[in-house]
């Protein structure tokens, strides 16, 4: 079963892959990851684009160290500038409690809610498949706005960048303050199921997105769950 759980997940990504290579030119300067868990999606970028300078967030202390490991293998092999910061991104600095999930890829920031059927069917396939706790830790974790990095970096323009956070997409958005207009394409997930309190909804974002110059170019279910990619253009960058 998990097997076929992975089959279908690769042709999803492949999908979607497909998309990014048609619509993004080829050679990045600056790419973001944030939510870049043990570094799979830095790699597969590298299969399709030529990338300069990639700057990747991961707040797990878990997944980070596979991260460091990841990126240490990745920079051997690449011609590319990798910083990693095992921090979270947000409005503002703060220190929140990071709750990490027994699959890895479903820490969070927010409340869970403990009476959701989503949820209730996530723990049983997560423990069905050998994990015996489904909240494996809740961990204070730094949180930083993401312009304070852009600053500090002195990045001018920001090519791409990819947010996976588990209902802090919004919240890592706005803590790019008007940094958000050097973007040209973000990707985001948002979900639709109740299993994640969030303070927003895809509204929210969507209104931050086009009053900030952006347009939505790419829309895909995810498999077996209530989320979706989206991928925004920012029409203002030239």
């Amino acid at each position: 079963m998990n097997y076929l759980f992975e089959i279908i997940d690769f042709f999803y990504q492949k999908k979607k892959y497909s998309f990014l290579k048609k619509r993004i030119p080829k050679n990045i300067d600056t790419l973001i990851d944030v939510g870049a868990h043990h570094g799979d999606t830095i790699s597969e970028f590298l299969k399709i684009f030529k990338i300069k300078k990639i700057y990747a967030f991961e707040p797990s202390k878990r997944n980070f160290k596979k991260l460091k490991k990841k990126t240490e293998k990745i920079k051997k092999q690449n011609s590319v500038k990798i910083k990693i910061y095992p921090y979270g991104l947000g409005e503002k600095h703060d220190v929140k409690r990071l709750t990490e999930i027994a699959d890895g890829v479903s820490n969070t920031f927010n409340d869970l809610n403990m009476n959701s059927k989503y949820l209730k069917k996530k723990k049983f396939i997560t423990t069905f498949f050998g994990m015996k706790k489904f909240i494996k830790d809740e961990v204070p974790t730094k949180i930083i706005p993401l312009k304070e990095v852009i600053k500090e970096e002195k990045i001018e323009q920001i090519d791409f960048i990819k947010i996976d956070t588990e209902g802090f997409e919004y919240n890592t958005l706005v803590g790019m303050d008007r940094d958000i207009k050097k973007v040209r394409f973000i990707l985001f997930e948002h979900h639709y199921d109740n299993m994640i309190i969030k303070n927003y909804k895809f509204k929210d974002i969507h209104s931050l997105l086009i009053d900030n110059g952006f347009q939505k170019v790419y829309k895909i279910k995810m498999p077996f769950r209530k989320s979706f990619d989206y991928i925004y253009e920012n029409q203002r960058v030239i």
